[in-house]
């Protein structure tokens, strides 16, 4: 018998709210940076994720939680490099994340690959707080069924195997109010190629999408309603600025990003499109996006 798929939820409670509000890292730190765009909070169940530069930077539960590779920081101390002597002349670790902010953000940064670097470039510019345009970005690294307990988004560094698919980005178009999913792969990545008349892998991972959309698509619309409620309440937005959506998009966008013209002109179009690798895949290549309304106009299908 086929198990039956975890349940998808968006919720963050009142109380929750209330809490992370009182918290000092939020009020006297996070949340500069995500009126900024340099955050971008991301509502899960029961919780909310805090990105930077592609990173999750923090987890708020009711308490917060960061990878202890970003949190390695010395208190005080500036440079790159430390001798083993100054190890033993008081140098110490951080007592709080207040403290180490800046420097676990920057850690952070450092552990990001090259495609979640490019969905926060998107983020950052087009997040559902600091744009005016449309077309927003709601939701990142969004997963239909739930991890094993204590895995996160350090999985593939542990040399342990996700149990589930993270589609990289939700856009939401504010006008129409329709949500969409696109996956991001960098033109480098090896699941975009395969040998000639073959599809790349890529097409297998968005057909289970796509069927995972189909099975949750009501399950997913009601849970993004509960999701444009919580950002309203947390942070304050007026509902016509964030209608909540109507219908979702049953198909996930490829999006290819990072190459040049010739590259595009060439393998790109070449292998993927008059090769019919895409077949049917509603597709956007665009070298280097600069904000999500970039991703959603002149989107492709694969003939």
């Amino acid at each position: 018998m086929d198990k039956t798929p975890d349940t998808f939820k968006r919720t963050f409670s009142c109380t929750l709210q209330s809490s992370l509000k009182a918290s000092a890292l939020y009020s006297q730190k996070l949340v500069s940076d995500i009126r900024l765009g340099k955050v971008f909070p991301a509502f899960r169940n029961g919780a909310i994720d805090f990105y930077h530069k592609g990173g999750k930077l923090f987890e708020y539960t009711g308490k917060f939680a960061t990878h202890v590779k970003y949190a390695s920081v010395l208190h005080g101390y500036e440079k790159y490099y430390i001798r083993e002597e100054e190890l033993r002349v008081g140098v110490q670790l951080i007592k709080n994340f207040v403290e180490g902010y800046s420097r676990i953000k920057e850690n952070c940064a450092l552990y990001t690959g090259v495609e979640a670097s490019g969905v926060a470039a998107i983020y950052e510019r087009s997040g559902y707080l600091n744009t005016q345009d449309d077309i927003v970005v709601l939701d990142i690294e969004v997963s239909l069924q739930a991890l094993d307990a204590g895995l996160n988004n350090e999985i593939v560094e542990t040399k342990l195997k996700r149990t589930q698919d993270r589609i990289d980005l939700l856009l939401y178009n504010r006008k129409t109010r329709v949500l969409c999913f696109f996956e991001a792969k960098h033109y480098s990545n090896k699941e975009l190629w395969s040998t000639k008349n073959t599809n790349p892998p890529v097409v297998k991972q968005l057909q289970r999408y796509n069927n995972q959309l189909a099975v949750r698509h009501e399950e997913i619309l009601r849970e993004y309603k509960n999701y444009v409620e919580i950002a309203r309440q947390l942070f304050e937005i007026p509902t016509e600025v964030l209608p909540d959506p109507v219908s979702l998009d049953p198909e996930v966008v490829l999006l290819v990003f990072g190459f040049d013209s010739d590259q595009k002109n060439g393998r790109l179009e070449t292998l993927l499109v008059e090769d019919f690798s895409l077949a049917g895949i509603p597709y956007r290549f665009i070298g280097n996006p600069s904000s999500a309304t970039d991703l959603w106009t002149n989107i492709k299908r694969g003939e």
